[in-house]
């Protein structure tokens, strides 16, 4: 993000440690998570970035899948990175967690397989939006892989849920991007082809929309 702040975790409800059990319960978290762990598909050599991990919930699950692969996670928010390395190291698993925002993913420049945000995106500003997605696909080397997890367009009554619930914590402002799909079109812009969801999770707090992008030479 340009301005380097960022929304907490759980946003106006701010509790960190409420986090993975509001997840739990308000997402379908096992369906969404699992349908994202097949697509990225981690393979033994492949170095993947996670961007936004927050508690670690999803790199953890990328280690233990594949222990041969290397996982690097990024959070601007130090308080969560203390709840995943905590996590980690209770799954006994090895993962390289890093403090800094979507836009700093840029820095590991085309060395990196697959990179990933889960749940991220509608939180951020719009410029952020852009500069984040921007930086996941500067991250991973040609051939490489975007992947994204988050709510993007809502229809019917997903949009009513998503006007009931996420938007009462996060506010209308960085939230109706998503809804009125700005992802698809981030995407779309930076792919140079049209992206559209692989596959759409109704939850109790509107659609969970999952993409996946490839990047080439010329973006």
């Amino acid at each position: 993000m340009s301005d380097q702040s960022f929304t907490p975790a759980l946003g106006r409800l701010g509790s960190v440690g409420f986090y993975d059990r509001a997840i739990r319960l308000l997402t379908r978290e096992k369906v969404w998570r699992a349908a994202l762990l097949r697509q990225v598909a981690p393979e033994a050599g492949e170095i993947i970035l996670d961007v936004g991990c927050g508690t670690g919930t999803f790199a953890i699950m990328l280690k233990r899948l594949c222990p041969g692969a290397r996982i690097v996670a990024l959070d601007p928010d130090p308080g969560v990175l203390k709840i995943a390395s905590r996590k980690g190291m209770e799954a006994g698993v090895v993962i390289d967690w890093r403090q800094g925002f979507a836009s700093d993913a840029e820095a590991l420049g085309g060395t990196v397989d697959k990179v990933v945000s889960s749940l991220v995106f509608h939180q951020v500003p719009v410029t952020g939006k852009g500069e984040g997605i921007a930086a996941m696909f500067a991250a991973v080397r040609p051939g490489g892989e975007v992947h994204i997890a988050d709510y993007a367009s809502q229809r019917g009554i997903m949009r009513a849920l998503f006007r009931l619930t996420v938007q009462q914590i996060d506010g209308l402002v960085d939230t109706q991007p998503n809804a009125d799909g700005a992802i698809e079109a981030i995407l779309s812009d930076r792919s140079g082809t049209p992206i559209e969801a692989t596959r759409v999770i109704p939850t109790p707090t509107g659609a969970i929309s999952l993409f996946k992008a490839e990047q080439t030479a010329s973006v």
